[in-house]
């Protein structure tokens, strides 16, 4: 009976691969039944079915807010498919799009329309004369829709702004807030897919919706440039020195777009002052450096491209040289560049700064010969906030941040709080005994999420003053071993990062767009690169 027995198991198994397992396990048992009961008659031995097996693992998710992604285990033999949509209609009363489907399409993406509850289902159509399958089905909600086109260099302007979406869609009207100012879209606006838009303010976050009739197709958000008004324009015929040293407190200094670089030199700031490029698009580029002094309290540099020199000495961007009591920095939308020493840096006793602010910037070729990157040894920064911005090749060889506890504010109830959001690094801290967090100020508290850091031999903090408790939220590592091994005291342990590749366009060429889908959908790095 025993051989009997095996016999039976063994051919059960080499029927004609089923993937509905059920089936052949309930076959298996009654098989055995009939035999331990002395049935005589012939054992069937293969399974009769009329019609194809349903998809099975069916999923459906959401790609740039319309894009629904399908995917379902292949099966052996069945080649063709069929999808069906309804929308905002579970019975599939009315269909709304049906696609023909192939296996080597899979995951296949299938542009819908946006704010619509859809139905899908998913039936194999049979190659060998059976019944097609019956259907595998599945729900999807699209976000609203988004037809908008980013912009391009020179659209945002101080008092009107240019918008763009896919030419020769069915639109009527943008509405922008704040302000609920409409504009009504002309029949060659919609041809083209552009519209200008006036009657802007200046220096104002704008949110744009773009619909047709009652139906919202896209939606955009943008902030107006600068304009003149009663600022001080600087051209790059002026003498950029004379000019700032000229400036009265508080003054605000725009540089129309050009090539400043053939004045160098480090600029002293005795006073509160913000520095801007003119226009967003076209950043004013200098060969310069700060050196931040009492007075200057509050300093602002924005839309600046910045590049360093050694042989006059310019190593650092920006360097806090005298005591006193600073409000804020701000660094924002700048490009930095090629300076051989550090980022930020403060090495001055009674020297105090509430808080720094860096954010929308990319900064590359940092490499701090004889420095750290952002290096505040006894100068005492209380918020540094470092938001939205990639660094390329910055502390190659030295640490990142670097906060020591030698300052006026040494072993007193203050604290310093680091953040680190939304941000690239690549090839930082090569070094395996280089760090991320070189914090060691008495009490500090830091969190760091959103972060994608790429070809890094370095780590997060050996050092047991720095805050045993980090906040590390949905983070990414590629190539960075050193940033989630446990050996090292201070290491990613929140259990929710990811080690994926991001798939960079060009990094040799700066370019670290991100092609790698769940980051982009996580949200994880610079968002400039994830557009």
């Amino acid at each position: 009976m025993t051989t009997v027995i095996n016999k039976i198991i063994k051919h059960t198994f080499m029927m004609t691969k089923i993937k509905n397992s059920s089936k052949v396990i309930v076959t298996l048992l009654l098989t055995l039944l009939f035999v331990s009961c002395g049935y005589n008659e012939e054992v069937v031995s293969e399974l009769s079915i009329d019609r194809e097996f349903a998809p099975v693992d069916l999923t459906a998710r959401i790609r740039n807010q319309t894009t629904v992604e399908l995917n379902w285990t292949k099966t052996e033999n069945i080649s063709n498919y069929v999808v069906e949509f309804s929308a905002d209609d579970p019975s599939f009363t009315t269909i709304f799009k049906t696609e023909q489907v192939t296996v080597d399409q899979l995951p296949i993406q299938i542009r819908l329309e946006g704010e619509t509850e859809y139905s899908i289902r998913v039936k194999a159509i049979s190659p060998r004369g059976l019944d097609d399958s019956s259907w595998s089905i599945i729900t999807a909600r699209t976000l609203t829709e988004q037809i908008m086109l980013p912009s391009e260099p020179g659209d945002i302007k101080p008092l009107e702004a240019i918008l763009r979406w896919e030419a020769g869609l069915n639109v009527t009207h943008f509405i922008l807030e704040p302000g609920n100012i409409r504009h009504d879209i002309s029949a060659q606006e919609k041809a083209s897919g552009i519209a200008t838009i006036t009657g802007l303010t200046s220096e104002t976050d704008y949110a744009a919706t773009l619909y047709n009739s009652a139906k919202i197709r896209g939606t955009a958000s943008f902030k107006t440039g600068i304009d003149v008004g009663n600022n001080t324009l600087v051209l790059p015929s002026d003498d950029i020195f004379q000019k700032i040293a000229d400036a009265a407190p508080g003054d605000i200094l725009l540089f129309e777009q050009g090539d400043y670089t053939a004045q160098v030199g480090r600029i002293t700031l005795d006073k509160s002052i913000t520095l801007r490029g003119l226009r967003r698009d076209f950043k004013p580029t200098l060969k310069v450096s700060f050196s931040i002094g009492a007075g200057a309290n509050d300093v602002n540099l924005i839309d600046l491209d910045l590049t360093g020199d050694v042989p006059t000495e310019l190593l650092d961007v920006v360097r806090y040289s005298e005591a006193g009591n600073y409000n804020s920095l701000l660094i924002s939308g700048c490009i930095i560049h090629d300076y051989n020493r550090s980022f930020l840096a403060g090495n001055v006793s009674n020297a105090v700064i509430q808080t720094i602010t860096v954010e929308n910037s990319i900064l590359s070729n940092i490499i701090t010969s004889g420095g750290d990157f952002i290096d505040f040894r006894t100068t005492n920064v209380l918020n540094l906030n470092v938001t939205t911005s990639t660094f390329n090749n910055c502390a190659p060889e030295r640490d990142f941040f670097r906060i020591d506890d030698s300052g006026s504010l040494f072993q007193t109830s203050a604290t310093t709080n680091v953040t680190m959001d939304s941000c690239t690094l690549n090839a930082c801290n090569l070094s395996s005994g280089r760090r991320v967090l070189y914090v060691r100020f008495v009490a500090n508290q830091i969190i760091v999420k959103n972060t994608l850091i790429s070809n890094s031999g370095g780590m997060y903090s050996n050092q047991s003053k720095t805050d045993d408790s980090i906040q590390f939220i949905n983070n990414n590592y590629f190539n960075a071993a050193g940033y989630f091994n446990s050996a090292i005291p201070r290491y990613d342990n929140s259990g929710n990062h990811t080690e994926l590749n991001p798939g960079y366009e060009n990094a040799a060429a700066g370019n670290f767009k991100i092609t790698n889908q769940t980051l982009i959908d996580n949200a994880v790095g610079d968002p400039r690169w994830r557009q």
